[in-house]
């Protein structure tokens, strides 16, 4: 089964982010929108899986019963990494993934970020960029 969780970890904005302050999606109902308004609310609830399956289950509209077996088959094949995520590559946010995977976000200009920057204990990964160099 594949993963995308990341442990100990910091993802930045993205090398190309077109954004120097970090700001909320614009659409509603967008896989941006759901992952902000998620971790927005429940900083470190969920894990990169948990977050991203929830999100795909919610727009098929899937019945509770049915997400353990699609939950199997979602991970059974490679999915996307946050540092895909329109947070870091265009909306200007990090995401930090503690020590049990559990992701929040977190806005580069805080003092959250520079303690978390300053660790040496934590992996800093780049978003993905949204063009190639």
């Amino acid at each position: 089964m594949h993963t995308t969780n990341y442990f100990d970890t910091l993802i930045l904005p993205s090398p190309d982010c077109p954004v120097e302050v970090a700001g909320a999606p614009k659409k509603p109902g967008t896989v941006a929108a759901m992952q902000y308004e998620r971790l927005l609310a429940d900083p470190y609830r969920f894990t990169s899986d948990d977050l991203q399956f929830e999100i795909f289950a919610d727009r098929k509209e899937m019945e509770a019963e049915d997400r353990g077996p699609a939950r199997m088959e979602y991970f059974s094949k490679g999915q996307p990494c946050l540092r895909s995520s329109p947070l870091v590559k265009t909306l200007g946010w990090a995401l930090h993934h503690d020590g049990e995977g559990r992701v929040a976000l977190v806005d580069p200009v805080s003092p959250a970020f520079a303690e978390l920057m300053a660790r040496d204990d934590i992996t800093k990964r780049p978003g993905l960029r949204s063009k190639r160099a």
